[in-house]
């Protein structure tokens, strides 16, 4: 299969938003009181930073330049559910519900992008492996949701 310019783009959205998701889950990690909620949110900081790490060396291997940084969208997301925890009277669950929502918007991103047919054999295998580990976090994260609300 060729690589092409249209892969790495699309690799490169899937790079921000996990830059985006890494960001967010520390910001959530700060905003809870639990111990249990404060690994947790660490646990998906240190998969959605892995994450990147792996589509990077991806990029690069393909002689394509990543992208360094997270997206405007991202970083007013992380605003909005800091600001939303300020607001809220239970703080975790309104995080939780926040968290759930923008691993939703990933696990659609990562959807789309496999069903790209001309993907290389080793970044399709790659995207389903992550794809897979964000619908286990989403459904970890609605349990972890029934259990704060």
């Amino acid at each position: 299969m060729k690589y092409s310019e249209e892969i790495s783009n699309k690799l490169n959205e899937l790079l921000t938003k996990n830059y985006d998701a890494e960001k967010g889950y520390l910001n959530a990690m700060e905003n809870v009181d639990s111990p249990e909620l404060k690994m947790f949110f660490k646990r998906r900081s240190t998969e959605r930073s892995q994450f990147a790490k792996e589509l990077r060396t991806e990029i690069l291997r393909y002689g394509e330049v990543p992208e360094d940084s997270g997206s405007f969208k991202g970083t007013m997301h992380r605003n909005w559910m800091s600001l939303k925890s300020l607001f809220s009277s239970n703080d975790e669950e309104a995080i939780l519900e926040e968290a759930i929502k923008g691993e939703e918007a990933s696990l659609e991103e990562y959807k789309e992008i496999l069903n790209d047919r001309t993907l290389p054999p080793s970044i399709d295998s790659l995207l389903i492996k992550q794809k897979n580990a964000i619908q286990a976090a989403i459904n970890t994260e609605k349990v972890h949701e029934e259990l704060v609300s």
